[in-house]
């Protein structure tokens, strides 16, 4: 019984960021893997002498590609669960575009998806910047970030711990703490959880204190959810395989042409051989009943085989990353319209999966930066619902967008902002106000009896 309960007894002797250091394992390398993978570093073991190894990183643009299909034309806008609660819906609004636009969260966020499809997972963090007076939104990377929670309910997160390094000059300014080695990094461990939150430096607990937000200010998510699991799965493993094997089919290839163009020269019946030379006009002198000739590597149709083989490769990397080679441009079928469509399906329902997890992330991360606005400012938005906003995936007819958001909203079954946050305007409430003033402006020339002027 003893030596059951010994090691569970030293697990609590350690302190957090000591337990943290021992967690995740798994997880970790395959963040590493899969890093490297996108980097370029495919190849596995060590070259052989005079091995020729090429790298052609389809897994980069397979990533690169869907990112920039998914993070295509993203908005949000917000609305009041009642009437009376319109004014609170336009003033949260405004405080949201407020802080995407002091976080350049377009860029942020794009970025965040990229490290997302790599990894396998994404992270936000969402906190208030005491000496700016405004809300803070980062990316704390993923690889620092360990959560807990509550028992088989993954949705249910009680603790995220962040790990990550700050040298001394930068502990000093951010916590106004001397470390004991200031000429070195320290390792900086925050604890949060709702009520409580932790400040370690290397291993030595230096601030204990009440949760300032009342709320834990990460919110991490995956990239493809994994059913009943809380961490995501990376785009990178499925195309670890046919990338390498593209790879050494390739760097195959190019040797056998190489040595097609410097052809290797090959004598029978020959014990010496000296000034053997392959070049244009050569002569060689050779004893009588030997044989001399150049090695073909490209007869018998062979290179034909690799160039097959190759496609095969390539067609297997696209079903695989759900990305057609339309997706890429390619289109010589000439396919157009609704086959067009149908060929990019399976980018599409891609995206849409991504788009489904993404949108609660989004909208949590809203809620999150009103929840802090109200918090530290005092400010009262009332009761309101944010709505996140895609674009189009594909290229879409906007002169017939415009005709449809047109008769939709004569006939009253939308309102004028939600036509232009589905043509993709940005701040559709700003945009709202000012034609109001325009039509107020115009309204008073006419009643005036001055002539309106075009476009006013």
């Amino acid at each position: 019984m003893n030596s059951i309960l010994q090691p569970q007894a030293a697990a609590e002797n350690l302190t957090l960021p000591q337990q943290i250091s021992r967690m995740d394992i798994d997880r970790l390398k395959a963040y590493h893997d899969n890093l490297d993978f996108y980097n370029g570093r495919q190849w596995s073991g060590h070259p052989r002498s005079r091995e020729r190894r090429l790298t052609f990183n389809y897994a980069r643009g397979f990533v690169d590609k869907v990112t920039s299909y998914l993070m295509s034309g993203l908005d949000f806008s917000v609305g009041p669960e009642a009437s009376e609660d319109n004014d609170g819906a336009r003033r949260a609004e405004e405080a949201l575009y407020g802080v995407y636009e002091k976080n350049n969260l377009d860029q942020l966020d794009f970025d965040t998806e990229i490290d997302a499809a790599i990894l396998g997972d994404g992270c936000f963090k969402v906190t208030w910047d005491s000496n700016e007076k405004r809300v803070r939104v980062s990316a704390p990377d993923v690889q620092g970030i360990y959560v807990w929670w509550l028992g088989d309910d993954v949705s249910r997160v009680w603790r995220v711990a962040s790990r990550y390094r700050l040298s001394s000059d930068e502990i000093n300014f951010l916590y106004r703490i001397k470390t004991r080695r200031p000429t070195k990094e320290a390792t900086v461990v925050e604890v949060w959880t709702d009520r409580k939150f932790e400040l370690w430096i290397d291993d030595v607990l230096f601030e204990r204190k009440a949760n300032p937000y009342g709320f834990i200010p990460f919110l991490i998510y995956p990239n493809i959810r994994e059913p009943k699991q809380f961490w995501g799965v990376s785009d990178i493993p499925a195309l670890m395989e046919p990338s390498r094997e593209l790879n050494r089919a390739l760097s195959q290839l190019s040797l056998i042409l190489e040595l097609s163009g410097n052809p290797i020269a090959v004598l029978e019946n020959v014990e010496k051989a000296e000034d053997i030379s392959v070049q244009p006009g050569a002569v060689w002198e050779i004893p009588e009943r030997a044989k001399a000739y150049l090695l073909d590597l490209l007869q018998g149709g062979g290179v034909k085989l690799h160039v097959d083989y190759i496609d095969l490769l390539y067609r297997t990397l696209h079903d695989l990353s759900d990305s057609p080679r339309t997706a890429f441009g390619d289109n010589q079928r000439g396919l157009s319209g609704v086959a067009l469509e149908m060929e990019l399906h399976p980018l599409l329902q891609k995206v849409r999966r991504k788009r489904t997890i993404r949108t609660a992330v989004y909208r949590r991360r809203c809620e999150m930066i009103l929840r802090l606005l109200e918090h530290m400012t005092g400010e009262h938005f009332g009761a309101c619902r944010t709505r996140i906003i895609w674009g189009p995936i594909l290229p879409q007819d906007r002169g017939r967008l415009v005709r449809d958001a047109q008769i939709l909203v004569g006939a009253g079954i939308c309102s004028r902002r939600t036509a232009m946050s589905e043509l993709g305007t940005d701040n559709p409430e700003a945009e709202f106000q000012r034609w109001l003033e325009e039509e107020e402006r115009a309204h008073k020339r006419a009643s005036n009896g001055s002539p309106k002027i075009p476009g006013s």
